[in-house]
């Protein structure tokens, strides 16, 4: 969306960075790192990222699981949000299960995604 925002969301995939586009309604930098990330390139993503208020949205599944542990070690000041481990991904969330985990983390949503 805005590589100027303050904000910056991770997620795993292109399906998650798309559901939150359509939620949001402020500008939010969604970085996407396609389910793995190198150590290399994530500790280049914490430096480019550090001043910002970085927000980690994973899948509630083993491999969103290893990454958010990753995440946590590089990034250890970022907010982590959850979706219920029934739903396992973010992309399967339905949409105002996932704005009310936004609008719980202070984020500016559309509000035809509350219902």
């Amino acid at each position: 969306m805005d590589n100027n925002s303050d904000k910056v969301i991770i997620v795993e995939g292109k399906s998650d960075k798309e559901k939150l586009i359509s939620i949001l309604n402020e500008p939010v930098e969604i970085i996407c790192t396609n389910g793995t990330m190198g150590l290399s390139r994530l500790e280049e993503l914490a430096i480019e990222i550090e001043n910002r208020d970085v927000y980690i949205l994973v899948d509630a599944d083993e491999a969103g699981v290893k990454l958010r542990k990753m995440l946590q070690r590089e990034l250890p000041n970022a907010e982590h949000l959850y979706v219920h481990k029934m739903y396992r991904e973010v992309a399967k969330t339905p949409l105002m299960y996932l704005a009310n985990i936004l609008l719980g983390a202070r984020f500016i949503i559309n509000k035809n995604c509350l219902g």
